[in-house]
């Protein structure tokens, strides 16, 4: 476990207690990481403990209310003139037709078609709302009744408030990573999203098992960090994979079950139609239970995830669709099954049979590392505050931001072919791979320390060597799908070494 006083000192604003007890009360209503964090950093005492839990329960009622009490919010608009202050996920849209932007409120059941946000709201709050189309904040809702002939009244929007009660800056992150070697660190990050570091160890195991299992629970993140990472995870039951990408960012998006459409990922071409598609709005699309998921039309979504996982864009229509939303396939295989000289994909969906997809696919996570969940495998102590960290991770994604950590990554790693060339997609993706691992082991890196040894050798072995595994591992998988791409059983997959004379 990491020093926790030492963690307050370098953090003194951006840690909260994480109770098991209180955690669990936060699950069971379903209230994801982010929030509950926001909730306790408000409800706690100095020392984190949670005095009274009837006065937290009765708290998180009024602040998150659920779908039932949307009659009684809608009666306090109209007859109060406002609501109380509550929190919510927002969504907006501009209405062209009509000239003005309208909302929704997912959660509670307000559409767009029964909303607006007057002009002098919207000039007040949209730097906050335009960068997301929405987002994560405090509300109060207003009324307009019918206006002349008007059959409808329409609730608006009176306030919007980023819930973040601090100052998020990556420059203040990057010096306080300076204080902490790469172990603690390592440490550090699991605790915030919620792990508790000494609680990985299995009867049995090594030191290396136990690093190589927190390890990969943290691999987990590399889409949180870099943009248009691609990813698969195929694991046992009961490891985490949909918490860690459902519950912990408000940045991602899980989808889990049904029919995955084009519509739904990219755009609704319908007439008056005004839906974004989820790859517009997310840092990451994690599609759960891939074995038994759905797709509209197999052979249309192949075609459309194929070009956008390349490049970042697709054509429907007519418009183009750009995102930056990493895409991120999951699913449960047993644990004999979990080997990249098996063929792990020979019974999820067809379309992952399909060497060109399976191309564009950066690595493969390797759940067979990440031990089955148990109560000593999460935290109970002071630790990051998960809101907190997920805003980092968000800013770490900017352009500037990566294209920084890729230069480093481009100085530090050499490349070298028995052939002579080098697949372009192979060097894309484990450079990719190596630029998300340095964003989150080490945020602090600059020229000069990427020229010390010591630095040289964590990076080969926290960030190149697990992103050469990964991709390898989708090579070995393309040779089950298409065994005439590798005829001679040699993938050819190129040496990728850290540069030690840099």
């Amino acid at each position: 476990m990491y020093d926790t006083n030492k963690l307050r000192k370098y953090f003194p604003s951006t840690t909260v207690f994480k109770d098991p007890t209180v955690m669990s009360m936060f699950k069971a209503a379903k209230i994801e990481s982010f929030l509950r964090d926001w909730i306790l950093k408000r409800r706690s005492g100095a020392d984190g403990a949670v005095g009274n839990i009837n006065d937290l329960s009765n708290y998180v009622a009024t602040i998150i209310p659920p779908r039932s009490e949307k009659e009684r919010l809608e009666d306090e608009a109209r007859s109060n003139g406002e609501t109380r202050m509550f929190l919510a996920k927002i969504n907006v849209s501009f209405n062209s037709k009509s000239n003005y932007y309208t909302f929704e409120i997912p959660s509670l059941g307000f559409s767009h078609s029964h909303t607006i946000i007057e002009d002098y709201v919207w000039n007040r709050i949209k730097d906050e709302l335009i960068g997301e189309a929405g987002g994560w904040g405090l509300i109060k809702l207003g009324y307009m009744p019918p206006e002349g002939s008007k059959k409808n009244g329409r609730f608006t929007l009176l306030e919007f408030k980023n819930f973040c009660p601090y100052r998020v800056s990556l420059d203040d992150f990057r010096e306080a990573r300076t204080h902490f070697d790469v172990e603690e660190w390592m440490g550090i990050l699991l605790g915030a999203i919620d792990y508790n570091p000494d609680g990985f160890a299995r009867k049995g195991w090594i030191e290396r098992d136990i690093w190589k299992a927190k390890h990969t629970m943290l691999t987990r993140l590399l889409p949180f960090v870099q943009p248009r990472v691609n990813l698969i995870e195929l694991a046992p039951q009961q490891t985490g994979k949909s918490y860690m990408f459902g519950k912990i960012s408000k940045y991602g998006w899980l989808l889990t079950g049904g029919q995955v459409s084009r519509t739904m990922l990219f755009i609704d071409r319908r007439p008056g139609a005004r839906a974004k598609g989820l790859v517009t709005c997310n840092d990451f699309i994690a599609v759960d239970e891939i074995k038994s998921i759905e797709f509209a039309n197999d052979k249309e979504m192949a075609g459309i995830l194929k070009g956008y996982m390349e490049d970042g864009y697709v054509t429907v229509g007519g418009t183009r669709i750009d995102g930056e939303a990493g895409i991120v396939f999951l699913g449960n295989i047993a644990y004999e099954n979990m080997d990249s000289d098996k063929d792990m994909i020979g019974d999820v969906n067809p379309i992952f049979r399909d060497s060109a997809l399976l191309q564009r696919i950066h690595g493969f996570i390797p759940g067979q590392f990440v031990p089955a969940l148990s109560p000593r495998m999460f935290i109970n102590d002071w630790a990051l505050n998960s809101e907190y960290f997920t805003e980092i991770m968000h800013l770490l994604r900017s352009t500037p931001e990566t294209m920084k950590y890729r230069g480093m990554v481009e100085e530090l790693v050499e490349v070298k072919s028995a052939s002579g060339e080098t697949s372009g997609r192979e060097k894309e993706a484990v450079y990719r791979l190596c630029t998300a691992y340095l964003k989150l082991f080490f945020p602090h890196a600059d020229s000069t320390l990427i020229r010390t040894q010591k630095f040289k050798q964590e990076f080969d072995k926290y960030c190149l060597t697990p992103a050469k595994s990964m991709q390898e591992t989708v090579l070995k998988q393309m040779r089950f799908v298409n065994p005439g791409m590798f005829p001679d059983g040699n993938l050819g997959f190129s040496t990728y070494t850290v540069r030690w004379e840099l």
